[in-house]
């Protein structure tokens, strides 16, 4: 008979899934740069491109604390959200619309993030693990903040132009 899963199993699973699609985010973001036609989008993304770098290495923080492994484990939901940015960077290049396309991908990454680093840091604290818990939240944090930066630039400029 297989061992029950617990809530720990399902954390580091977790935490497996959000490491692996940081690494993709890392990947995906100087790709959206250099497509970007705005300098403050271009910008934007490489500051987060440099966040994410941050971000990767607090995950590696979280896994020490547990006592495990820092892998991933290959999560399809990023693949799907970045897959569908690099079609909007094929299918709008060139185009007043493509900014907003952008941000609307980003936004995914960043919906997608936010859900997951939420989850995880809810679960720390219920398994006791403050410091990890802290981790994750100054993620979540960060990842909120990126979202709502993105807002402001899909407010201002990238849907005004893409309208016009």
């Amino acid at each position: 008979m297989a061992k029950e899963k617990t809530l720990e199993d399902l954390f580091y699973d977790t935490l497996k899934d959000i490491y692996y699609a940081e690494r993709q985010i890392l990947k995906a973001l100087p790709k959206m740069a250099r497509a970007a036609q705005s300098e403050e989008l271009k910008a934007g993304f490489l500051e987060h491109r440099d966040q994410t770098e941050g971000q990767i290495e607090r995950l590696q923080q979280v896994f020490e604390i547990i006592g495990r492994r820092a892998q991933g484990k290959t999560c399809e939901a990023i693949q799907g959200i970045i897959a569908e940015g690099e079609e909007i960077m094929e299918d709008f290049k060139g185009t007043s619309a493509l900014d907003a396309g952008l941000i609307s991908s980003a936004q995914a990454v960043e919906h997608y993030e936010i859900a997951r680093y939420g989850t995880l840091k809810t679960w720390a604290q219920t398994l006791g693990y403050k410091e990890a818990a802290t981790l994750l939240d100054q993620t979540l944090q960060e990842e909120g903040a990126t979202d709502q930066k993105l807002t402001k630039l899909a407010g201002t400029a990238a849907n005004a132009k893409a309208a016009a």
